[in-house]
């Protein structure tokens, strides 16, 4: 599976953002658990019983943000299961999207991965869900959980940590950051291995051998001035595949030994009770189209319309709305609401009607769209699980495009790129039922 059309610095540049901002919602008194490089649990029976079949074909999920889309520990670990396992046929199913976390991941499970049938489900959250708040993550997470044994009990789960420089000062202390820690409490509870593979990171940065953020070297003289320094990342979040995403490799090779030895006999996955009553089990996507559009909604068509074509192995329902009145209404019965849509340049903004409660204006436009990329305009969560009424309009005014690139120094290079009212909506991500 391709991702979507971003270049990968793009991706990247949107995952560092993403966890700058999230940052800022961090709980310091969340219990952290003792950072550990693998606990394997009940290890992955399922997976290593199919894998050793000879002709069988498994499929390897990976399920993450940009660490994950990178040509790293993904390529580098499907290549090492298939030099180990050379008697079965594995493939993988990528399914990452820079910049996303599990709050976007719970509602695009089904569709970017579930409908696949992987028979091993790699989950990567720990850095975009870094300054999430713990209850989501656990709402979340298990969401994850809940759908895929729901759906395919006998699809074995491993979550995977990774680090980065702002993430590690708990590491340095022996403990998890706190999304790790968070991910910990489901794992636990439903038997899920686990591996932190940015145990040795942390511990060459405590060691003070560790770069966070440089380019590699290239001559003798410049590996020469490194000494006994280790060069791990450009932007100390995304590592080099030639140096930290070897790190990440490693970690799980040599973390396969207790899981296999965990490994008991293949069974179907029972859910048990919810670690959360609240968790994201009934997460969705929703074509948008199953919505109320006006007529002046133009659905993108991947086989005629090129930017649907972009978009179409996340967008399967992308429709593109530019003049200002047009609306999209729906009811749905639930507890949270957001719609998948695409911002960027040509983007403006909307006004959110939710029940009676005040109109609210909605940019889809912010200080890094000089690009297209895939958002959630949020509409509410922890909502009473009733009927909930929602109005969305095109605005007639577009934000002040200049002012908002300024904040990161970016400029309107084409005035023509930037004109525009233009809302892309894809879907409905609920937690509930849209109500016809």
């Amino acid at each position: 599976m391709l991702l979507f059309h971003m270049t990968l610095a793009q991706h990247l540049l949107f995952a560092s953002v993403l966890f700058s901002l999230s940052a800022l919602a961090a709980e310091p008194d969340f219990p952290l658990a003792s950072a550990v490089e693998c606990t394997a649990r009940q290890g992955l029976p399922n997976f290593l019983a199919k894998v050793n079949q000879v002709g069988a074909e498994v499929k390897i999920g990976y399920f993450g943000g940009s660490i994950t889309a990178q040509s790293g520990w993904r390529p580098k670990t499907l290549a090492h299961f298939q030099k180990t396992y050379p008697q079965a046929k594995i493939s993988e199913i990528n399914a990452a999207i820079g910049g996303t976390g599990s709050d976007l991941g719970v509602f695009r499970l089904k569709q970017d991965m579930l409908d696949h049938q992987p028979d091993l489900l790699f989950v990567e959250f720990a850095v975009n869900d870094g300054g999430a708040p713990p209850k989501q993550i656990f709402q979340c997470m298990e969401g994850i959980v809940r759908q895929t044994w729901r759906s395919l009990p006998k699809c074995d789960i491993c979550f995977v940590y990774t680090i980065t420089e702002a993430l590690v000062p708990a590491m340095l202390e022996g403990k998890f950051q706190r999304s790790a820690s968070a991910m910990e409490k489901i794992a636990d509870h439903y038997g899920i291995p686990s591996i932190h593979m940015g145990m040795e990171v942390a511990a060459l940065a405590k060691a003070g051998k560790l770069l966070w953020k440089a380019k590699l070297p290239k001559t003798p003289e410049e590996k020469q001035a490194l000494g006994e320094k280790f060069v791990f990342a450009p932007d100390s979040v995304h590592p080099h595949p030639e140096t930290g995403h070897e790190l990440y490799l490693q970690a799980i090779i040599r973390s396969w030994t207790p899981i296999a030895s965990a490994s008991k006999s293949p069974a179907d996955h029972v859910l048990s009770a919810p670690f959360v009553a609240n968790h994201y089990e009934m997460a969705k996507l929703v074509p948008i189209q199953e919505a109320t559009l006006s007529a002046d909604f133009l659905a993108l068509d991947p086989k005629t319309d090129d930017f649907g074509k972009r978009w179409s192995n996340r967008m399967t329902s992308l429709h593109k709305g530019t003049q200002p009145g047009e609306t999209i209404s729906f009811q749905f019965k639930g507890t949270r609401c957001a719609i998948y849509d695409i911002i960027g340049p040509d983007c403006g903004q909307v006004t959110l009607s939710l029940d009676d409660q005040p109109v609210r204006i909605i940019p889809r436009f912010d200080a890094y769209c000089t690009y297209h990329r895939l958002s959630a305009l949020m509409i509410g969560t922890d909502l009473p699980d009733i009927v909930h009424s929602v109005k969305l309009q095109i605005h007639p005014d577009q934000p002040n495009k200049a002012a908002i690139l300024a904040k990161n120094k970016n400029t309107i290079d084409k005035p023509e790129r930037f004109n525009g009212t233009a809302f892309y909506p894809g879907a409905l991500l609920l937690v509930g039922e849209l109500v016809k």
